[in-house]
């Protein structure tokens, strides 16, 4: 009898000190569901406050909350570093607008382009400040191009995908 109470003892002990260290994820969400197919499958939610992204050979995944805008550049010169290209992130998440955001760069001259994937000029204008509003709201999910020029020549060019 001493040894069984002893044994309970040791299990509500291991117990104990096991759900003490257990921490779960917590978030309010706006949606979510799961998907399937061929690859495997996955669950997400739209409205978390942080994410991680993972790269791999085979690709790269967004663990938490999924972005409406993928962003990555594509072309540029070693002089144009200080170009960034960012989401606004008010109100999370957000369709509507990009950030065109220049660090450390002469923006004199400066001029934006975006492009559908088939090559139509869809905006043309000119950058006058450090942070530039690109409006998306009556565009359609796709892929664009962002290029960033000075005087006529390519400086830098983001690839933009719309989801």
């Amino acid at each position: 009898m001493r040894s069984k109470k002893l044994k309970l003892s040791v299990l509500f002990f291991l117990l104990g000190v096991g759900l003490t260290g257990l921490q779960a994820q917590e978030s309010i969400n706006a949606t979510g569901g799961n998907a399937t197919g061929s690859g495997g499958s996955v669950s997400y939610s739209v409205g978390q406050v942080a994410y991680q992204t993972h790269t791999g050979t085979n690709g790269s995944v967004a663990e938490g909350v999924q972005q409406p805008y993928e962003i990555s550049v594509v072309t540029g010169i070693e002089e144009a570093k200080g170009i960034n290209l960012s989401v606004t992130a008010y109100p999370n998440p957000t369709t509507d607008y990009l950030t065109l955001r220049i660090d450390e760069f002469d923006i004199s001259n400066l001029s934006y382009q975006l492009y559908d994937m088939n090559g139509k000029l869809l905006q043309n204008e000119k950058i006058t400040n450090n942070q530039t509003s690109i409006v998306m709201s009556h565009l359609v999910p796709a892929t664009y191009l962002v290029n960033v020029t000075q005087s006529n020549k390519a400086i830098k060019t983001f690839k933009i995908i719309k989801k």
